[in-house]
């Protein structure tokens, strides 16, 4: 028989696959783009944002528990089978790159314990050595999560109060060394020539990467004890983790000025507790790193195969994904999955390509998903309250998809045209009737005319 996740997992689970690599580099990510004044606006509109997202999601678990899917049954639900299957699809290739970007990461933090100026062994996680190592991490953890998501949850639990130690010795000696005049320095970001209102949206794709996973609890709520635990789990974990990104972001600008605090080498905060504590400093942030990393990824690995599975379970991809094992884990996704990231790690060896990279495209891919989440609670809600959680999630999801800007739109389609062929196969293993209604050919249509501009601007 299953076992069952409950509160404790399923809120480890949302907070681990969130705080992973990206809080460790927060504070250069955020001083590079924008001033303390423009911080505070956008982490504002994204705690407002994020906090209704997560808000919506609990009154979906609530006014549709039946819809056990993930954030990928809503879609359907609400817009059809062919928007169901782009916001899995969405979702599952954000996943994948996740991985991916959290495999290159923690070998570059261990090259703060394995490189000198003579010896580049790990670099910044993209050299053969690299590339060798995380396929190695990789498939332990493919091992792992075969052995049942139970399993693989119990262990994240403790990754998750581990990675907690660093972050909170950070956070106090932070409270220690704050200075309001250095925060202050430069309040409004005149150094930077860019208006405080454009500041505030550079910091959105950053916040928002911070923030994926914020879904986590809603993608394996079919494993869920106790439904109910699903959407307070969401609260308790965007609650914990809010808090976090707030104090690690505005103290580290009252601890050294965000001129040179943009200039750092990430993880930023390994060089913020040097400047604090010493060179021990950035040991205790490079371990915590690879400790949280690598927690994040065992989370992300969960949700990645999870995705696939749902989705072939009502029919939105082929049949053979819809297979588990006897440990009810999701085999045929997992090798899917696992399949896709090693492939993709040798490209980022044969490319050269770093985190940030990987970071850009990961987060254009969630922001459809994301927008259909408040879109459907629009559509559902019967109280005035619910409609306006929705509109407010909805407004949140546009905001970001303008903030992204039409370069990122277009690599999204980029990525939403292959998998038109995934759709159409599913349909055919299903036996499933083949015929498409107007707007799915329609949408088809417009992708696949978008798709090739598109193609054409992101070679040229």
């Amino acid at each position: 028989m299953e076992k069952k996740l409950g509160l404790a997992a399923l809120t480890a689970l949302v907070l681990s696959s969130m705080l992973g690599a990206g809080v460790f580099s927060l504070p250069q990510n955020m001083a590079h783009v924008a001033a303390p004044a423009a911080l505070l606006i956008g982490w504002l509109i994204t705690g407002v944002g994020i906090l209704l997202l997560s808000l919506a999601m609990l009154v979906l678990t609530r006014l549709r528990p039946e819809l056990d899917g993930g954030i990928f049954t809503y879609a359907r639900e609400g817009f059809g089978e062919l928007i169901g299957f782009c916001s899995a699809w969405g979702y599952w290739l954000c996943a994948v790159i996740a991985n991916v970007s959290y495999l290159v990461i923690v070998f570059s933090a261990l090259s703060f314990f394995t490189d000198t100026p003579e010896l580049k062994l790990f670099g910044d996680g993209n050299t053969w050595q690299s590339i060798i190592g995380a396929s190695v991490l990789l498939w332990f953890v493919h091992w792992l999560v075969l052995r049942g998501v139970q399993t693989a949850a119990s262990i994240n639990l403790v990754a998750t109060l581990a990675k907690l130690l660093p972050l909170g010795l950070f956070v106090v000696l932070a409270i220690a060394a704050f200075s309001l005049t250095t925060f202050t320095l430069d309040f409004s970001g005149v150094e930077l020539g860019v208006p405080v209102w454009e500041q505030v949206k550079n910091t959105m794709l950053i916040t928002l990467w911070v923030f994926i996973g914020v879904e986590g609890a809603v993608v394996v709520s079919s494993r869920a004890r106790n439904k109910r635990d699903v959407g307070r789990a969401t609260l308790l974990a965007v609650s914990a983790a809010l808090t976090v990104y707030l104090l690690v972001t505005l103290l580290s600008l009252g601890v050294i000025p965000r001129s040179d605090l943009a200039q750092m080498r990430n993880p930023s905060m390994a060089g913020l507790m040097v400047h604090m504590m010493g060179s021990w400093g950035e040991i205790v942030i490079a371990a915590g790193l690879i400790v949280s990393v690598c927690g994040a990824y065992l989370s992300w690995t969960i949700m990645a195969a999870e995705v696939p599975l749902l989705a072939a379970t009502h029919k939105a991809f082929p049949k053979i994904f819809a297979r588990q094992n006897q440990n009810n884990a999701p085999s045929a996704s997992l090798w899917l999955t696992n399949i896709s990231v090693q492939v993709s790690l040798v490209l980022i060896w044969l490319t050269g390509s770093d985190y940030n990279t990987l970071l850009t495209i990961a987060s254009e891919m969630i922001l459809v998903p994301y927008l259909l989440v408040g879109a459907f609670l629009v559509k559902v809600a019967r109280r005035p309250l619910h409609r306006a959680i929705g509109l407010g999630a909805s407004a949140y999801g546009l905001w970001l998809i303008y903030a992204a800007g039409l370069m990122h739109l277009l690599l999204s389609v980029v990525l939403y045209a292959p998998g038109l062929l995934v759709f159409l196969y599913a349909r055919y293993s299903h036996q499933h009737n083949n015929s498409l209604n107007m707007q799915e050919k329609t949408i088809i249509l417009l992708m696949l005319v978008a798709a090739f501009p598109a193609t054409w601007v992101l070679v040229g």
